[in-house]
């Protein structure tokens, strides 16, 4: 019975890192070099108070991430996983053939 808990526990630690290590690196890699990085940028080189920009600007993206949570937590309980990932799915297409329609709009 004492195997059962630790593979239990096992399994949930791992989970647990699997979860962290890939929403961690989701969420650097898709906030670099966007608006945000940029205004957080130049708003540290205007004000000259670098740390205070960087508390208020991970304050702010903690209450987006939040944000979203709350909503994800909210829809996981009104939409089952394989239609919200078919919906999230066509959304992404979607939006790609808008933004390839915006690129190629003035060859057309």
């Amino acid at each position: 019975m004492n195997r059962n808990i630790v593979n239990e526990e096992k399994e949930t630690e791992k989970g647990f890192s699997s979860i962290f290590i890939t929403t961690f690196t989701t969420i650097f890699i898709a906030e670099l070099g966007d608006k945000t990085q940029l205004a957080t940028l130049m708003l540290s080189a205007e004000s000259g108070k670098p740390f205070i920009v960087f508390i208020s600007s991970s304050l702010a993206l903690i209450s987006s991430s939040l944000v979203g949570v709350l909503i994800g937590k909210w829809l996981s309980t009104k939409v089952s996983p394989s239609k919200f990932s078919l919906f999230t799915g066509l959304l992404m297409v979607l939006i790609s053939f808008f933004l390839t329609y915006d690129i190629l709009k003035p060859y057309i």
